[in-house]
């Protein structure tokens, strides 16, 4: 297979022995990185403290300790990490509520293929299963979902394994007949060493050299 597709239907069709796609969701399914991303700054900014685009794209894929740890690094242990993580989460919980946040280019045509032709669908993210379900649900593509897995479902984030390794036991798939879709390094490694297939779709950040080594794809929207 190559490793760049330029569409992201034709490359998860390439696949020909899957059973299961397993999406991320946010950079992913929804352009929701960039808008959590403003309100985390701004909730920091309200705090003291200063994001800037290069800390916040490190942190993308991470959750839990390992987000905490990223962030302790950079701002010390008296940053209010639980306090602007929840701001920002629900202004953005707001937003989707209201005006919505937009689905990210060829999910709804690759859901309703995938649907077609009988294929389960997950989804598993660092963010919280509550939230994952709102924004699924105001964006009308619950249906498509088998199994929704959050990032408070397992003890360690990615880019440990757990959370896809999950998914596909939900799904009573193997993982080597699964597909990842990921946005982010820290996804495409966890998804690897799940030993899960991987395409890698980059949003806001560009995917490094290990990234693209790793990944079995590489798809540009």
């Amino acid at each position: 297979m190559s490793k760049e597709y330029i569409d992201l239907i034709e490359a998860v069709k390439s696949f020909e022995n899957k059973e299961a796609v397993i999406f991320d969701m946010d950079g992913l399914i929804f352009d929701t990185e960039r808008v959590f991303m403003e309100q985390l700054a701004v909730a920091m900014d309200e705090r003291g403290y200063k994001l800037t685009r290069d800390i916040y794209t490190q942190t993308l894929g991470l959750g839990g300790s390992k987000l905490k740890e990223v962030m302790y690094g950079y701002y010390g242990n008296d940053y209010p990490f639980k306090e602007c993580g929840h701001i920002a989460q629900e202004r953005l919980t707001i937003i989707a509520r209201t005006v919505g946040v937009s689905v990210k280019p060829q999910i709804s045509e690759l859901l309703k293929v995938l649907k077609a032709e009988g294929i389960l669908c997950a989804v598993a993210s660092s963010t919280e299963s509550e939230y994952v379900r709102i924004y699924l649900e105001n964006a009308g593509l619950n249906m498509y979902f088998n199994v929704i897995i959050g990032g408070e479902m397992v003890k360690n984030s990615k880019p440990e394994p757990d959370i896809f390794l999950l998914a596909c036991e939900k799904l009573n798939v193997v993982p080597e007949k699964a597909v990842v879709l990921e946005d982010s390094d820290n996804g495409v490694a966890a998804a690897y060493a799940a030993g899960i297939p991987v395409v890698c779709v980059p949003d806001l950040r560009e995917p490094s050299e290990d990234t693209i080594k790793i990944a079995a794809a590489v798809v540009r929207r």
